[in-house]
């Protein structure tokens, strides 16, 4: 199986740390931002021929398009790590309605729908990986009480983009391991 791989949200954070590590691993990747300029710029770091896209998650026809784009200068996509997210951090009680849904839109319909898309072409291929990231320390969380928040982690400190590259990069390339939740949290869970 080809190594065409695509990461939504790979121009900051944590996709972007997925993003470098794939490129060093030699996949074939195109990195998907909402803003084209920061997804080439991400790119072009990434050395080699990888593509970017302009594509908000939260938009199913962002998405299809794409999808249609990487299959027509990539081949078919094998891997998908769904990195983009938005925080909208506030007290439930001042949080606007709009912001709550423009999160869920993008955090969970977005990954939904770009597992979709790329479901079409792992069953045609059968076979491919997903990993879908959850919340760990990038500039999205700066600014919740990080101090306190770093008291509760066993390794006393927080994730960096590196550690969860690590694990994505672990899982894509773990052909039987299917269905499985991976706690990357420095042993968090284990003291909650």
């Amino acid at each position: 199986m080809e190594k065409v791989g695509v990461v939504f949200g790979g121009s900051r954070g944590i996709g972007k740390a997925v993003a470098q590590l794939m490129a060093e691993k030699g996949y074939r990747l195109a990195i998907a931002s909402r803003d084209l300029e920061v997804a080439k710029a991400a790119a072009r770091n990434l050395g080699g021929n990888h593509l970017a896209l302009r594509c908000d998650v939260a938009k199913e026809q962002d998405i299809q398009s794409a999808f249609a784009e990487m299959e027509k200068k990539l081949g078919r996509v094998n891997f998908l790590v769904n990195a983009a997210g938005i925080n909208r951090d506030a007290l439930l009680l001042r949080t606007k309605t709009e912001d709550m849904i423009s999160q869920l839109h993008t955090n969970l319909l977005g990954s939904m729908l770009t597992c979709k898309a790329a479901l079409k072409n792992m069953i045609q291929q059968q076979g491919g990986s997903i990993v879908n990231i959850g919340l760990i320390h990038t500039d999205m969380t700066k600014g919740m009480k990080e101090e306190q928040l770093k008291k509760n982690i066993p390794l006393g400190r927080f994730g960096e983009p590196s550690d969860v590259a690590q694990a994505v990069v672990f899982l894509l390339e773990s052909p039987y391991i299917t269905g499985h939740v991976l706690i990357v949290d420095g042993g968090l869970q284990l003291v909650l």
